[in-house]
């Protein structure tokens, strides 16, 4: 893992009040604990895990929600669990103002990674 990749990481999560980093924190580590291989960097502004060499998911954090970019097939296979959020076709948003579901990205995580 490039140290300066993980630095850009680190400073982009920083950047945000400590209700939004936390969030961002918690996606993090999820991604490292169901995919350890996996790499980040930032990619069209964003934190990035890359998986065996191919785009594995997107997070980021906005004004009134954090974004989470499961690639379509990690929408589409928890379409069922994801009603109470807007979703699009490869993303899913995370209001601030709701508790994170840190069990279901989990889930969508490893769903990732076995499909990937």
């Amino acid at each position: 893992m490039d140290g300066s990749a993980v630095s850009e990481v680190d400073a982009y999560i920083a950047g945000f009040p400590a209700h939004v980093s936390q969030r961002l924190n918690a996606i993090r580590q999820i991604v490292r604990e169901v995919a350890p291989t996996a790499t980040e960097r930032i990619c069209m502004r964003m934190p990035t895990f890359d998986l065996q060499g191919k785009w594995f998911v997107h997070y980021a954090a906005y004004e009134k929600h954090i974004g989470f970019y499961p690639q379509p097939d990690g929408v589409a296979a928890f379409r069922d669990k994801l009603k109470e959020y807007k979703t699009s076709k490869g993303a899913i948003q995370f209001p601030l103002d709701k508790p994170l579901p840190v069990d279901l990205i989990r889930e969508i995580v490893t769903h990732r990674a076995a499909t990937q």
